[in-house]
């Protein structure tokens, strides 16, 4: 069915131009839409996707522009040599700002691009090879097989044809395997940098996406007026651009689209009516476009398109992605040789975190072999979460020692730790919530494949991206979420989500798997289920690192357990031996009772721990 509409759409965009009664205004008024589609495809991307807020993108319009006016008058030069000496230099430039730009957070982030876009602005009104503030006139037109695309009419085609293939390009692009690391930029860098992913890379990557995109929008502007002078490139446009993304849906690639439309045909048709309802000279159109922006964010708080998907969803009754088979059979990811069982994987010697003046690991040490599976267990804010941070790099140690097959991993950042082959979940689940529970498992496999960003545009990565939705499909099969593959992972129950985080971890295929309160919020069977699984990977020759605060879940399934309270190791051993050991009844239960133990079976009343909470 929308394969169809998509069809319908084309015909009738490449009819239109066809028919003589189709009013040159229209055609001008396309064309113009197309333009401003390209611009805020990028914004889409950038702003809507990445969380990341520009409003400087006017600017790189401006630079394909002035890059094709100047080369192809002054120098007689091809407008498709023009073009690509255009995109070269937009990438330059994008990825020098980016680089400077992207360093900055909250809203330096947006001041920053404010300020690179005046600079360009006024750059482009005071060269005298511009024409300062006069531009460049005379530019020609776009030649193509012999056809010059002089009018509206003829280069109409060339734009649209360049909407409909950065469109099916940036869909491309999101739906794959750099496409999930950078649905991930938004609320997921800390949990996807523990997979392995360089956030900070792709920031800089969909930055220079978005900056070619303006740059084709540009070249093309300046080849159907064929002059070109600043005023269309400042700040103003700028922030008009993303407004249409907002209004369109800004992490819609079809709302990018759309917004340009409703922006562009508002304020012309507003310019056109208002005069005559209220009768007057007087420029009112700005207070009524105003109004009509802030209706439409109020009652379309994720812009116009998605409204209108799930309004079509309903008249046409389709069925949700739920009931979609799994992805095919495909060829099984290369996986890492395991150390032998009862080899030293991971030593932690005196390892310390100081925050100011609060210890909340105080010099601790233990060992974890090939095999094996350790509980990490101690009362609320015994210092275990951090411990996990301080083995996976999302915090650093203040002194001490960790190593992991002889690595040390207190020297490196959590990315370049996740490919020595550690894995884990989080106290505080991390997940993508707008993302299928299948997307966010194959995160966690992103380092078994490379796949680059033109690999993913042009969709030359089916092998790759097939073994790796095949791979996220088989572990959540393993942990029993088989049948949510296309459930949105923000619709899971809290147990449900954490299992997902085991799932995610698993597709890493990690030789040390640190477990952060994976039973938390699971019913009695869901805990059995869980335990055979760990059990089965302890016998695959995985190793275990597990905070737990389920007493019973953890005595019935570790080897080895170590016993923490205010950040400082009170009792290492067996579990038969620590549940006995007068320390821990201390810090569980505040003093010794003959009636009473941690095991959880025995205990009088619940231990704190036992109750959940956070360390």
């Amino acid at each position: 069915m929308n394969r169809l509409i998509l069809a319908v759409f084309i015909v009738v965009l490449a009819a239109l131009p066809l028919m003589g009664s189709t009013p040159e205004f229209w055609i001008t008024q396309l064309n113009y839409i197309g333009l401003a589609s390209l611009v805020v495809l990028g914004l889409v991307l950038l702003t809507g996707v990445g969380g990341l807020t520009s409003f400087g993108q006017a600017a790189f319009v401006g630079l394909g522009a002035y890059s094709t006016a100047y080369l192809t008058t002054a120098m007689a030069w091809s407008p498709w040599l023009a073009l690509l000496f255009g995109l070269v230099l937009t990438l330059l430039v994008a990825y020098l700002l980016g680089a400077i730009t992207l360093r900055l957070s909250g809203h330096y982030l947006p001041l920053g691009t404010i300020a690179w876009s005046l600079s360009l602005y006024y750059l482009f009104g005071n060269l005298e090879m511009l024409g300062q503030y006069d531009g460049i006139a005379g530019i020609q037109a776009i030649n193509f097989f012999g056809m010059s695309l002089s009018s509206g009419r003829e280069i109409f085609y060339l734009i649209w044809v360049a909407v409909l293939l950065s469109l099916w390009a940036t869909h491309n692009l999101l739906h794959s395997r750099p496409g999930r690391a950078i649905r991930a930029l938004k609320s997921g860098s800390v949990m996807a940098e523990s997979f392995g992913i360089n956030m900070a890379n792709y920031k800089v990557i969909i930055f220079v996406y978005a900056a070619l995109l303006s740059c084709v929008s540009g070249w093309l502007y300046a080849h159907m007026q064929r002059a070109v002078s600043p005023s269309p490139f400042g700040l103003n446009y700028g922030i008009e651009y993303l407004f249409m993304a907002v209004v369109g849906g800004s992490s819609s690639v079809w709302g990018a689209v759309v917004g340009s439309s409703l922006i562009l045909t508002l304020k012309d048709q507003i310019q056109n009516v208002l005069p005559a309802i209220i009768d007057t000279t007087a420029n009112f159109e700005l207070v009524v476009f105003g109004i009509f922006m802030v209706l439409v964010l109020q009652y379309a708080r994720d812009g116009v398109w998605p409204m209108l998907a799930s309004v079509w969803r309903t008249v046409t009754g389709q069925t949700t992605q739920r009931k979609l088979p799994p992805p095919p059979e495909a060829a099984e990811l290369p996986r890492r040789a395991r150390p032998e069982v009862g080899t030293l994987v991971l030593e932690v010697e005196n390892a310390r975190k100081e925050f100011g003046g609060l210890v909340a690991v105080n010099d601790i040490s233990f060992k974890l072999k090939a095999g094996e599976i350790m509980g990490l267990i101690g009362p609320n804010g015994a210092g275990k979460s951090t411990t996990f941070n301080l083995i996976t790099g999302v915090l650093p140690v203040t002194k001490g020692r960790v190593e992991f097959l002889g690595n040390r991993l207190d020297k490196l950042p959590s990315r370049e730790i996740a490919k020595l082959g550690v894995g884990r979940t989080f106290q505080h689940v991390q997940l993508l919530p707008t993302m299928t529970v299948l997307e966010n498992v194959a995160i966690g496999a992103h380092l078994r494949r490379e796949v680059g960003v033109v690999s993913a545009t042009l969709h030359t990565d089916r092998r790759s991206e097939a073994e790796l939705l095949h791979e996220a499909a088989k572990q959540l099969q393993r942990v029993g979420l088989g049948d949510y593959l296309y459930e949105q992972a923000g619709n899971l129950a809290l147990g449900q989500q954490r299992i997902l985080e085991i799932a995610r971890a698993l597709a890493a295929d990690p030789v040390l798997l640190l477990l952060d309160e994976p039973a938390a919020g699971l019913r009695y069977k869901e805990k059995q289920e869980l335990a055979k699984v760990l059990d089965q990977l302890r016998q695959e020759g995985m190793s275990i690192l597990l905070v737990e605060h389920d007493m019973d879940f953890v005595m019935n399934l570790t080897d080895h357990l170590v016993v923490m309270d205010f950040g400082t190791k009170i009792a290492e051993g067996l579990p038969s031996e620590v549940q006995t050991n007068p320390a821990v009844l201390e810090a569980y239960l505040g003093g010794i009772d003959d009636d009473l133990d941690i095991d959880g079976e025995d205990a009088a009343a619940p231990s704190p721990a036992a109750a959940g909470g956070t360390a």
